[in-house]
């Protein structure tokens, strides 16, 4: 098959969802992205994570190799970023959790699921559950200026992250009609996030463009770039190595604003960065899926 056609079916179901929410927003209709994403993040993600753990024919001992690669990943793109931003004199606060926690949920899953299967849905589902436990723990930390790390446990998706983990362990299974409910309810969550992340595009109002601009064309290269060598230095190659590059490099998520903006940093900065990294990745994730499959 032509490799641009096959790149073109991965990603072109994705953006056109995120398009419609896009449009709903601009033609007037009303969208309550805040029950949306409470709905997604509190009942559908966490019940995709689950299925996706109890189903998938990965090895725990894969998963862990790709959790720790994934987690080696982070850890160095923090350090980097950090050193960077108090070099330049630039607000740690505002700019360091949005360069290191990337949007692995609401594009990172629909784009693994689309060009790798469900094998691919449940390497990305072990890098979103890293990112999300550290982007609420440490992320938080740092947005905050202070606070308790260990608020990530609340999160829906941690246990069920850890439930998934422990029924692939163990070899269990989940009955019948159980796994039904439980993966009809997940499947509401890709295009749910799709959808949103189209309509807070759509609402997002940065101050300005060029700096956006150079930071997310630096994030992307340097994040591609942490991504590969982590996974190079445990060993992933293939499929696993594809998705934690893919994963890693993603753009900037929305929640990073929703955290800015609670905690008082700037946020324009990074609805700025949001929005333009997004449209970034229209260019970006298609070169980088040619190069990766």
């Amino acid at each position: 098959m032509n490799p641009v056609l096959t790149v073109l079916e991965v990603v072109a179901p994705v953006f056109l969802l995120a398009a419609i929410g896009f449009a709903w927003v601009r033609a007037g209709f009303e969208y309550r992205v805040e029950f949306v994403t409470r709905l997604a993040m509190t009942l559908a993600v966490p019940c995709l994570i689950f299925m996706a753990l109890v189903e998938t024919e990965i090895s725990a001992a894969a998963l862990a190799t790709v959790s720790a690669a994934a987690l080696a990943a982070y850890a160095g793109l923090g350090i980097l970023f950090w050193a960077a931003f108090s070099l330049a004199g630039m607000d740690r606060r505002t700019w360091l959790a949005p360069t290191v926690f990337g949007n692995t949920g609401n594009l990172g899953l629909p784009i693994a699921l689309f060009a790798f299967g469900d094998t691919g849905l449940g390497l990305a589902v072990v890098v979103f559950a890293v990112m999300a436990v550290l982007s609420f723990t440490i992320g938080v930390w740092v947005v905050s200026g202070g606070g308790s790390p260990l608020r990530a446990i609340r999160e829906p998706m941690v246990p069920a992250t850890l439930l998934g983990a422990l029924f692939l362990w163990q070899g269990w299974d989940v009955p019948v009609w159980v796994g039904n409910t439980v993966r009809l309810i997940g499947q509401m969550a890709i295009p749910l996030m799709l959808i949103t992340l189209g309509v807070a595009v759509a609402r997002l109002h940065p101050a300005g463009f060029l700096r956006p601009l150079v930071i997310s064309a630096l994030r992307v290269v340097v994040c591609t770039a942490a991504g590969w060598a982590a996974g190079t230095a445990f060993g992933l190659s293939g499929v696993p190595l594809a998705v934690l590059v893919l994963q890693v490099a993603m753009p900037v998520a929305v929640t990073s604003y929703l955290l800015a903006e609670k905690y008082k940093a700037d946020a324009e900065a990074v609805a700025g960065l949001v929005v333009v990294s997004t449209l970034l990745s229209v260019a970006t994730i298609p070169l980088t899926l040619a190069v990766l499959m």
